[in-house]
């Protein structure tokens, strides 16, 4: 009964994350950004009918030259942006924009932009 009960609150926790993810809607998958210049991200929040406070995001950059990219459950990569996140409704769904700095001594080549969101549901 005991692993029954794990299994059926794990897959609760797992529904409402996904339920509540956020999305990089800019830049575009494919972007060239030069190494130490500003780039804006925009990261969206799907409209949904639960009730839920926003606490933060983390925008994180993790570079692919070596190998493929890794998964960004497993690394955040060099955080560019660590704070609040206050999305607004402007025209179809709430969304924030954020201007973060390419580390001028950031290799060139191949990277992956993350998002990590944090959000207290109920």
């Amino acid at each position: 009964m005991m692993n029954l009960l794990k299994v059926v609150v794990l897959f609760f926790f797992t529904t409402v994350a996904f339920a509540q993810g956020v999305v990089i809607n800019y830049p575009q998958n494919g972007a060239s950004v030069p190494a130490g210049q500003d780039l804006t991200v925009q990261v969206v929040r799907p409209d949904t009918l639960t009730g839920s406070q926003e606490v933060a995001v983390v925008i994180g950059l993790e570079s692919c030259t070596s190998q493929s990219c890794p998964s960004p459950v497993d690394v955040m990569g060099d955080i560019l942006y660590n704070g609040p996140y206050n999305p607004q409704f402007q025209q179809l769904q709430p969304y924030q924009n954020f201007s973060v700095a390419i580390p001028a001594s950031w290799t060139k080549g191949a990277a992956q932009l993350n998002v990590a969101h944090f959000t207290l549901i109920g």
